[in-house]
């Protein structure tokens, strides 16, 4: 099924082109203490190497914004800041030189403060991201009254059109709520009120794996339905997790290809190989592996435990294992090719995996 994307116009943040026209992109916030510069950068790295695009820092106080310049010299990706509360914040990191701004129509809304970030952002041409959280939306009888997504809405609009009274146009929108059906009713309600590009997620969605489902459910309902532009998965962990989890939700809907995608089956009481194990690891060496001219990107890898479905998936996909018992034959293209003990599963696959990166064409010969 193709995804027909909502059509919007086009923000550039720090050269990451957001919008319908450009491959939906990823992005993350770093949970360091931005005072503290090198555990900072380097979580900021780490999210770069695990594939993060785009990256948000808190801006506390004016210290932060200090210790944003020094920051900006030594990462490689956008950086957005973060700001509530105070303009002035927002001002500062501009002239620090960040690549884009949050701001929060909750806490800071007075229309000279406003007009004053703007101004600046405009002279250095980065963009502002108009971020509603449903925690900063009015009190709880209204929300009560009205609904929540209304009220979101509400907010997000008013300020788009304060921001445009100052002939500003740079802008994107997103919409969080913690709770996922009102998320995805606040956003579908605002593609009917703009043509900004949308930032999705899922706020304060939670741990690992209740907060993966949750995201997965709001942002991948989304962008199906062709909203969306750029995505962050909120985890309470790892950023890195954010990262990993925002690209399988975007490959899985057939958006973007990021390299190899591990099919695997669930097991059962006729599985006679480690399929758990097996595919864990398949998994783990292909995300060390570095595929910088895009070889493997869409390439699917199948390891399947029994006769059942086995050997039909493994010819589906480009590479695959239809095991037995203690063994399987490994498939290449769809044909079966030889038989393999299980303890050279991993190894097999890996050394087609690389084939593929040293063939000219990218899919090796078969």
């Amino acid at each position: 099924m193709k995804i027909n994307r909502r059509k919007t116009r086009t923000v550039n943040l720090g050269g990451v082109k957001i919008g319908s026209g450009y491959p939906v992109s990823v992005q993350s916030m770093t949970k360091t203490d931005t005072l503290d510069v090198a555990a900072t950068v380097a979580q900021i790295k780490e999210l770069e190497r695990a594939g993060c695009e785009i990256v948000r820092t808190a801006v506390k106080d004016a210290s932060c914004c200090e210790a944003l310049a020094k920051i900006m010299k030594k990462i490689n990706i956008p950086l957005e800041a973060d700001i509530h509360f105070d303009y002035r914040l927002a001002i500062k990191a501009i002239e620090a030189g960040v690549d884009g701004v949050r701001l929060n129509p909750g806490n800071v809304y007075k229309k000279d403060e406003v007009s004053a970030v703007i101004k600046l952002a405009r002279k250095r041409k980065i963009p502002i991201r108009v971020g509603v959280n449903s925690g900063s939306v009015r009190s709880h009888g209204e929300r009560a009254e009205r609904g929540l997504p209304i009220l979101m809405v509400k907010a997000a609009s008013d300020y788009l059109k304060l921001i445009e009274s100052f002939d500003f146009r740079d802008l994107m929108v997103s919409l969080k709520c913690s709770d996922v059906p009102q998320t995805i009713d606040a956003y579908r309600l605002m593609a009917k009120k703009c043509d900004y590009p949308f930032h999705l997620g899922v706020t304060a969605a939670g741990p690992e794996l209740s907060g993966t489902v949750k995201s997965a459910l709001g942002i991948g309902i989304l962008l199906s339905e062709g909203i969306g532009d750029t995505i962050r998965v909120s985890l309470t962990g790892d950023p890195v997790d954010e990262v990993i989890v925002g690209k399988q939700i975007i490959q899985g809907l057939g958006l973007r290809r990021f390299g190899p995608e591990v099919l695997s089956c669930p097991t059962c009481g006729r599985t006679e190989v480690d399929i758990i194990g097996i595919a864990s690891k398949i998994e783990e060496e292909l995300s060390r592996i570095k595929d910088n001219k895009g070889k493997l990107s869409g390439i699917r890898v199948a390891v399947m435990g029994c006769v059942v479905n086995g050997p039909g998936e493994a010819r589906e996909a480009d590479l695959g294992i239809a095991a037995g018992k203690g063994s399987g034959f490994l498939f290449i293209k769809g044909k079966p090719v030889r038989k393999i003990k299980e303890s050279q599963f991993v190894s097999a696959i890996l050394k087609e995996i690389r084939k593929i990166l040293l063939s000219p064409s990218g899919r090796g010969k078969g």
